[in-house]
């Protein structure tokens, strides 16, 4: 597998793993359209990287330990493990019962923010309430202001006709 790679077995693995990249461009199919040759050895560069690039099966490789089931779980050259297989499908009406329900995002919500939500109705309330005194003072500073004027004009009035008698 060292050689189909070209590298030492001495090589450090991000050695191995540029060989793989420059051998894998090189023969890749959607390179090579139609040659069986290029395939051929992409699929050769693909399975000596699958296991010189895996830590636990290059140790085996070079003990001359490994087998067959190894290779079968082993991750694909990419790094990413095998797609799963896709579960069978279910019967329609065992599906209806077991339909989980919708996320409550309102409730995921409440659950990560709800001493922040709590914070900011209070801090609401605290400047209603302060809006509501200032528009009290307000209009008690205007009632209080027409009954000084008030006040004022009835005395006015008063010197006014005793000064005029």
């Amino acid at each position: 597998l060292y050689e189909v790679l070209g590298v030492a077995a001495t090589a450090t693995a991000a050695q191995i793993k540029t060989a793989y990249y420059e051998q894998s461009f090189r023969y890749h199919p959607d390179r090579n359209a139609g040659s069986a040759a290029a395939a051929a050895r992409f699929a050769a560069v693909s399975e000596a990287y699958r296991v010189l690039g895996s830590a636990a099966l290059r140790r085996k490789y070079d003990r001359g330990l490994l087998s067959p089931e190894d290779l079968r779980g082993a991750p694909q050259p990419s790094g990413r493990p095998p797609a799963p297989a896709a579960p069978p499908p279910r019967p329609p009406a065992a599906r209806r019962g077991s339909v989980p329900p919708p996320f409550d995002f309102d409730a995921f919500y409440r659950a990560h923010y709800g001493e922040l939500l709590e914070r900011e109705r209070v801090l609401r309330m605290r400047r209603e309430q302060l809006r509501l005194r200032r528009e009290e003072a307000a209009a008690q500073g205007r009632f209080r202001l027409l009954s000084d004027l008030s006040v004022g004009l009835f005395f006015v009035v008063s010197f006014a006709i005793l000064y005029g008698l």
